[in-house]
């Protein structure tokens, strides 16, 4: 696979961790706390790789842009690691593989089961992207639910240029242990590959997506009923049709089309 080639130092950080191909991309197939587990350890003094460990999410929309958008396919695959966060993944990978997908991990819950482990420990975030109110509320609800977690800082992600630049420096220099970054796909997976050469203090990068306006509380999840089934979708759209409902009614097929139409996943 490309990522597994361009990617050495990754690939020897992520040597243990098995993995799935679903629907064209390599996926972790870790559960929610294995996961959580390892960013824990990727962050040990012992363990870093003089760079950040690029984690990122998929799910059936980043499929389809994979499939049809070659800039972003290579961001995706330039990842250390690929979360399946989308229900529909995981299915497929149990009706094509003997080692399927244990569970969804979305990046929603991932943050929360990551958060009480680095509170126990000491480890130290720093969460960028979104709107500045966006942002300083999700932060100030983070910091309520997870009183002793370390938040080294945290700042909108509306910068360009220098501007960015000095704001990447300003992350470095701080140095934490994750860098959560929401700009929305693909803005975040170039923002990793732009600037990760000017993050080495950083130990990992977890791109977020909506993240931040979850936490804010801005944004619902959907029931869990609906998240069980792969309906997390309906719901967004249900609730911001204006921005969404056509997004999904052109990648949705295309998703379903990539994940019961490739041959049966590889398996490690």
């Amino acid at each position: 696979m490309l990522e597994r080639r361009v990617n050495l130092d990754g690939r020897a950080a992520t040597a243990d961790v098995p993995r799935i191909t679903v629907g064209g991309l390599r996926m972790a197939a870790l559960d929610l706390e294995a996961t959580a587990d390892f960013m824990i350890e990727a962050t040990d003094p012992r363990h870093r790789i003089g760079r950040p460990l690029y984690l990122t999410s998929a799910n059936g929309e980043v499929l389809a842009r994979c499939s049809t958008e070659p800039q972003t396919e290579r961001l995706f695959r330039a990842a250390d690691l690929i979360n399946a966060d989308g229900q529909p993944l995981v299915a497929a990978s149990k009706l094509q593989s003997w080692f399927p997908l244990p569970e969804r991990v979305a990046t929603t819950d991932l943050f929360h089961v990551v958060a009480r482990k680095a509170e126990a420990v000491g480890r130290t975030f720093y969460m960028f992207g979104a709107s500045e109110e966006e942002n300083a509320a999700a932060v100030a609800n983070v910091q309520r639910l997870y009183p002793n977690l370390k938040i080294v800082g945290h700042s909108h992600g509306y910068f360009r240029g220098d501007a960015l630049r000095a704001k990447v420096e300003e992350i470095n220099a701080l140095a934490p242990d994750y860098l959560w970054v929401a700009l929305g796909v693909p803005n975040e997976q170039a923002f990793v590959e732009e600037y990760t050469p000017l993050l080495t203090n950083v130990g990992v990068i977890k791109t977020s997506g909506g993240l931040f306006n979850f936490l804010s509380g801005s944004r619902s999840r959907a029931p869990q009923w609906m998240q069980k089934i792969g309906l997390e979708w309906a719901w967004r759209t249900w609730l911001e049709p204006r921005r969404l409902l056509w997004r999904y009614l052109t990648t949705n097929p295309r998703a379903l089309y990539l994940l019961f139409s490739r041959k049966r996943p590889s398996n490690r």
